[in-house]
């Protein structure tokens, strides 16, 4: 793998789509947290707007301001050959974020971005991971809280059992939040593009090599009741399993059989039976394009929670692994999960692959092989809880 000489180019990492809700938070966050010496920019399509961050952030008149559009590709081609790693806010990625992606593996440039979008990530594979391979670019999708607590979670559980037999693994999510706009915009479009997921789907499924002498599945299971965490446990359909089941193809740490389930858990039956309602009602509302323009009229875009309300969310995941005749509960646990530990856990990927001593590897990859163990130790530093509750 050949890094294309990426020692000398002007910056470390360069932050697009700076302005936006979660840019803002990003870019708060590594000015704050930074180490000196880090060689950073923000990157949007306005100037002005830039400017006008980089004033109000801590020690901005070292950080550089670039200015790039999805619209224009000769942009993001110079975005990419300015950095050695690019991390971007802006979606819906599948509108908005090839380009970007296939100007980072073309000059060998590493890429994080925030996406919960399982087209977006397959078409990425599909079209630009053996150019990446070919480059040295680590092409790392989902690095916020789609997926970064759940994959390393899950990774850090397999961590805990014996080595070399079936494992299995249960996920059960629990939170107290609220979305921005960017993020409902991005669901109702995943909501209304079903048939386009699963050919994209796939169309992966053929160009991605099988898995030989090991087995990693990720079924959806069932609602049931789920007496190791004492709740209603309900399968979640977000992109989280896809990215596990990546990182255990790619581990032989996760053992010859191995099985990881995804669950929402609801203390409440009522609760659980009016969420199941909820979402059912907005996939069926997204199909229609007169009640998905409404919709996204509630919650725009760049619209996002109060300061306020993000100091009182929380989130907690746990995890009930087992193999080799041991069992153990685990927990990662945070504060809000969608803005400010997302932008806390995007900016330490971000500082991880720029600056930590990392696995050899290229292409589209998962927060736990590129980063792994490293990312875990930045993420407790930062206040994030990865801990062993009990074992069997």
């Amino acid at each position: 793998m050949s890094r294309l000489n990426r020692t000398d180019r002007p910056y470390d990492i360069v932050l697009f789509g700076a302005t936006g809700f979660v840019g803002t938070l990003t870019a708060e966050y590594l000015a704050a947290h930074a180490p000196e010496g880090l060689r950073w920019a923000i990157a949007g399509r306005s100037e002005d707007r830039l400017r006008r961050l980089r004033e109000r952030l801590p020690g901005g008149a070292g950080i550089g301001v670039l200015r790039a559009d999805v619209s224009d590709p000769a942009s993001v081609r110079g975005l990419a050959e300015h950095a050695r790693v690019v991390a971007t806010t802006v979606g819906p990625y599948v509108t908005y974020g090839e380009e970007l992606v296939a100007a980072c593996a073309d000059t060998g440039t590493d890429y994080l971005d925030l996406t919960g979008e399982p087209e977006f990530v397959d078409l990425m594979y599909v079209r630009h991971d053996a150019r990446a391979r070919e480059t040295g670019a680590r092409l790392v999708h989902a690095c916020g809280f789609d997926s970064v607590p759940h994959d390393l979670g899950v990774y850090f559980t397999v961590r805990q059992l014996p080595e070399g037999v079936p494992l299995s693994v249960d996920g059960f999510v629990t939170a107290d939040a609220a979305f921005s706009g960017g993020t409902f915009a991005s669901a109702l479009n995943q909501f209304a593009r079903g048939r386009q997921m699963r050919a994209a789907a796939l169309d992966r499924r053929r160009h991605e090599p099988r898995l030989v002498g090991r087995r990693a599945v990720t079924p959806a299971g069932a609602p049931r009741f789920a007496k190791e965490v004492g709740a209603w446990a309900l399968p979640l359909p977000t992109i989280d399993p896809q990215i596990v089941r990546r990182s255990a193809k790619a581990l032989e740490r996760y053992g010859p059989d191995f099985r990881y389930r995804h669950y929402a858990a609801v203390r409440r039956l009522p609760v659980a039976v009016g969420g199941v309602a909820a979402v059912g009602a907005l996939v069926a509302a997204a199909q229609l394009p007169p009640a998905r323009r409404w919709l996204s009229d509630r919650l725009k875009p760049g619209d996002g929670p109060s300061p306020e309300k993000r100091a009182k969310s929380w989130f907690s995941l746990r995890f009930v692994g087992e193999g080799g005749g041991r069992r153990v509960f685990t927990e990662v646990a945070g504060g809000d999960p969608g803005y400010d530990e997302t932008a806390k856990i995007f900016a330490e990927s971000a500082l991880s692959l720029a600056l930590d001593d990392l696995p050899g590897t290229a292409g589209q990859v998962t927060t736990a092989v590129a980063m792994g163990d490293a990312l875990i130790e930045r993420l407790r530093a930062a206040g994030i809880t990865f801990r062993v509750a009990a074992q069997q």
